[in-house]
């Protein structure tokens, strides 16, 4: 399958976490699952315009829920942390959130 930029990177994650990780110029993001580490960097550079140092990638297993006697899982996810180089510039994106 082919990929295009905008299906590998899905959406930022915005949590108090990843909002204290952009001061160090990281930037977490939820991933397509079958994205490896360059297909995310080279995913980012271009949708962005920044250079990427690092990728690191995490996967996750979705949770079981139960809705009486019905069983159900949520979907599995891979998150990526994206760390930019020194002399690159911000992702406009998460301008605004900053605090």
């Amino acid at each position: 399958m082919k990929y295009t930029n905008y299906d590998i990177i899905k959406r930022p994650v915005i949590t108090e976490k990843s909002m204290g990780y952009m001061n160090d110029k990281k930037y977490t993001f939820i991933v397509d699952i079958h994205a490896n580490k360059s297909m995310i960097k080279k995913a980012v550079e271009d949708v962005f315009g920044v250079t990427v140092e690092t990728v690191n990638t995490a996967r996750y297993i979705g949770k079981k829920k139960r809705v009486g006697v019905h069983m159900g899982k949520r979907p599995d996810y891979k998150k990526a942390i994206v760390k930019l180089t020194e002399d690159s510039k911000t992702i406009e994106f998460f301008e605004g959130m900053q605090q």
